[in-house]
């Protein structure tokens, strides 16, 4: 099962305060980079999308989206963004467009899944974070780790207007102040507080097999779904739960290392299988 545009709610209107840039160039529009680009169109934002298959394959989004988007290359997308969120599977940041990208706010929501990115050694060895490794190759950018630790579903029905009581909290981190600021205004403006939980080096804590990772924002598993058909009908079927920011600290200060990469999201249902659900298309 897969989210499309014809199966997407309506997205929250103004969900946040208006943000200090204008356009937001999305590289990736999979389950993440859609449900990003649906929030920051109601939130009064330009968004252009892109894909590793060409502008053409965004016509029916574009059309949905209407005139706040428009589809080109990631080049011209990361030319356009004030901010670009990069959301494609982790294997293909070496694809990502470094010059076009330099200078830029970089929001980094991919995750490090072995099953489909294989192994890479230096995450398996801990010797950096999946967000170091990109911010190495993307060496004139300032990246920042968010986005990352909700299914897209949930974070689509969980944004809310700045200052609700129910307003759900992301992690965000990042080894440059400004960057920071940026896309803690971009979180704010797409409906979500944010908890700076530091450096790159600390975006582990947000990862796969964390505390804070998928779980908090969904209700418990039922015992009794069997295949993938059951968990995928109760998945589409079933509110989030808010996580405000106190507890997504709590849940933050928790986490222990563990090894990098998320499971197999198809091989049992838990946490990550939402995140099975939520495939990030290139």
């Amino acid at each position: 099962m897969s989210w499309t545009a014809r199966r997407g709610p309506t997205p929250p209107q103004k969900a946040g305060t208006p943000l200090m840039t204008e356009t937001l160039g999305i590289i990736g529009t999979g389950n993440i980079g859609t449900a990003v680009a649906r929030l920051a169109v109601a939130a009064g934002l330009n968004v252009v999308l892109s894909n590793s298959r060409g502008p053409e394959t965004l016509a029916d989004l574009v059309a949905e989206l209407g005139p706040h988007a428009r589809a080109a290359t990631p080049e011209e997308a990361a030319q356009a963004g004030d901010i670009v969120l990069v959301a494609v599977p982790l294997h293909a940041y070496r694809q990502l467009p470094a010059i076009a990208l330099a200078g830029r706010t970089v929001i980094d929501a991919m995750v490090y899944y072995p099953h489909r990115d294989g192994r890479i050694a230096e995450l398996d060895a801990a010797k950096l974070t999946s967000s170091e490794l990109v911010q190495r190759h993307l060496a004139g950018s300032s990246l920042v780790k968010t986005l990352n630790n909700v299914d897209f579903l949930h974070l689509f029905t969980l944004a809310r207007p700045t200052g609700a009581a129910d307003r759900s909290a992301l992690p965000v981190a990042g080894d440059r102040s400004q960057a920071k600021t940026d896309a803690i205004r971009l979180l704010d403006t797409l409906g979500y507080d944010a908890v700076d939980i530091g450096t790159l080096a600390d975006s582990w804590r947000a990862g796969p097999n964390t505390p804070v990772h998928v779980q908090p924002y969904l209700p418990p598993w039922p015992e009794d779904l069997h295949t993938p058909e059951e968990r995928g009908r109760w998945f589409f079927r079933t509110p989030g739960i808010p996580v405000p920011a106190h507890r997504v600290t709590e849940l933050i200060d928790s986490a222990v290392p563990v090894p990098a990469g998320g499971p197999d999201p198809t091989a049992a249902h838990g946490g990550d299988t939402a995140e099975g659900t939520a495939k990030q298309d290139r």
